[in-house]
């Protein structure tokens, strides 16, 4: 399971007059805002624009000033992963040593959506006694209970992150992950195929 909201990008503006300073050839910009505040690429920005990502990155150094922040929940064995990506990505991540006692465990915690049902009837029992393991904790305070809630808990436990990308981290991570066998990274594949211009900028579809 992997949720992906409140996708903001920024900078497109600046970034686009950017790739006009090596040719001092700003007089040729022709974007603009819409009624909505809304950057849209004019045609010769977006010729431009693509024949420079098309080119390699040496020479679409613009994109990496169009910054996408977005808040990703999804399990601990997709950030596992997604932590590959550490130059130019940051994230600001809920805590798990701070606050998993701070809340009743329940299902929906955990991405167990591919489990059979077998697994699931197991899972549960699972839950349970986490869930037991944090009322001790609270009542006790014994640091034994929430250091068995640490080491027990499953990588299929949801952690919510705050995420800053640039449109060149997501060329690499589109590239690396579209064909991966989790379905979680086909989902964040299709969300980086919906972002503005991402056909010209970064999936460069034809």
């Amino acid at each position: 399971m992997i949720i992906i909201e409140k996708t903001c990008v920024m900078n497109l503006e600046n970034a686009i007059r950017g790739a006009r300073n090596p040719m001092n050839s700003w007089k040729r910009i022709d974007s603009s805002y819409d009624e909505n505040g809304n950057y849209i690429l004019g045609e010769n920005d977006l010729s431009l624009a693509q024949r420079l990502c098309r080119s390699g990155s040496d020479h679409r150094k613009f994109i990496r000033q169009i910054f996408v922040s977005v808040d990703i929940t999804a399990p601990l064995y997709w950030w596992k992963e997604y932590d590959t990506y550490k130059v130019g990505t940051v994230a600001n991540s809920t805590s798990t040593m701070h606050k998993i006692h701070s809340k009743p465990f329940c299902m929906e915690d955990f991405s167990c959506d591919k489990m059979n049902t077998e697994t699931q009837d197991y899972f549960h029992h699972l839950v349970e006694y986490l869930e037991t393991l944090r009322l001790k904790f609270i009542e006790t305070k014994d640091k034994t209970y929430w250091y068995s809630i640490i080491q027990l808990l499953p990588s299929s436990y949801n952690q919510m992150r705050t995420c800053t990308f640039n449109y060149e981290n997501l060329i690499g991570m589109y590239n690396s992950r579209k064909g991966h066998k989790l379905d979680e990274w086909h989902v964040f594949c299709d969300w980086i195929e919906q972002l503005p211009y991402s056909r010209e900028l970064i999936t460069f579809a034809k």
